[in-house]
């Protein structure tokens, strides 16, 4: 089955261990993105998975491509041009102390990405599957035009659609956030969320939680998601259920919303490596459960083992393989040696 994702890949810059920006006085390097993110996965799950987004033609853009290559991803529709990469560094959280992100990214190659520069028809030939996000529109530009016209060509050729709203409010306000994926998500059969994404960018709020107390009510992910499916028409709505008890301790859940009826995972216990790109492991993992054929339940579980594993893996690509993920939905959780 033939998947393409559509976003921005940029250079991702972090101090060495827990120190702080001030601290610091070197910097390692990888590559992530939203939408390449849940590529690498469902690769490395064995899917064939594109990547689609604009890099400039210098050794920075092909370090990009090469990384998603490593790993399996399609990168043949790459359109190349424009003046540079763009660039977000993380400083990684602590105990009661948050991670923190600043981006770097005003004025990249895809955020100055043209209609003209993506041939829909070509690129989503024999596709099954199309992925994006909020943060793409969320560039400016062309992209939210760019984004409907890769979005009607799916509708046209029954090609399913999933979106995960991960709303930045370093990026847009949710006034603009609104309007612009009010007219999206209308086209989208799988919506991914979590409750301050589905508030922030759509006034949607659930009785009886708060996510900045930690308190967390089923009931009230129901209503969200009922409320999303019900304004939108999406398929299945999927939320993800994180209490935050430290930078460093979190509970981690989700609930997947389909047919009239809410499929709840179990709910870990996480000791956090990192978290960035934890929810985009999320969304790979439930992409992959529902493109296989998998039921609601089997669905959800898979992809929040899928994203409890990639807590901890450094950086934002989630290295775990079917099996391992397999393993923990199926409650092997110790994390004893494996010999």
């Amino acid at each position: 089955m033939k998947i393409v994702t559509f976003g921005e890949i940029m250079m991702r810059l972090n101090p060495e261990g827990y120190l702080r920006f001030v601290q610091a006085n070197r910097f390692e390097a990888s590559y992530a993105g939203g939408e390449a993110n849940v590529a690498v996965s469902l690769a490395n799950y064995g899917l064939d998975a594109s990547f689609v987004t604009k890099l400039p033609a210098n050794p920075l853009g092909e370090s990009a491509r090469n990384e998603l290559r490593r790993f399996g991803v399609g990168t043949d529709s790459i359109v190349w041009g424009g003046p540079r990469l763009g660039i977000y560094f993380v400083e990684k959280g602590a105990s009661q102390r948050a991670s923190k992100v600043v981006y770097d990214r005003a004025g990249s190659s895809i955020a100055l990405a043209k209609r003209k520069d993506f041939d829909w028809p070509k690129i989503l030939k024999g596709a099954k599957w199309f992925h994006f996000t909020g943060i793409t529109p969320a560039l400016g530009g062309e992209l939210p035009e760019i984004c409907m016209d890769a979005l009607k060509f799916c509708k046209a050729h029954r090609i399913t659609v999933s979106c995960d709203l991960n709303y930045r409010g370093k990026l847009w306000s949710r006034e603009d956030a609104g309007r612009c994926m009010a007219k999206l998500v209308p086209y989208v059969d799988v919506l991914i969320a979590n409750e301050s994404d589905a508030a922030d960018v759509f006034g949607i709020v659930g009785e009886g939680s708060n996510v900045e107390s930690g308190k967390l009510e089923k009931q009230g992910y129901i209503s969200v998601a009922e409320q999303l499916s019900r304004r939108f028409g999406c398929g299945k709505v999927a939320i993800t259920l994180r209490t935050s008890l430290s930078a460093f301790d979190n509970k981690w859940a989700g609930v997947l919303y389909c047919g009239g009826k809410a499929y709840f995972s179990p709910e870990y216990m996480v000791h956090i490596v990192d978290r960035v790109g934890g929810g985009d492991s999320f969304g790979g993992g439930l992409i992959y459960a529902l493109a296989t054929g998998r039921k609601p339940q089997a669905a959800i579980d898979f992809a929040v083992a899928a994203s409890c594993l990639k807590h901890s893996i450094e950086h934002d690509f989630n290295h775990m393989s079917v099996a391992e993920v397999e393993s923990l939905a199926a409650g092997n959780a110790t994390g004893r040696v494996q010999r």
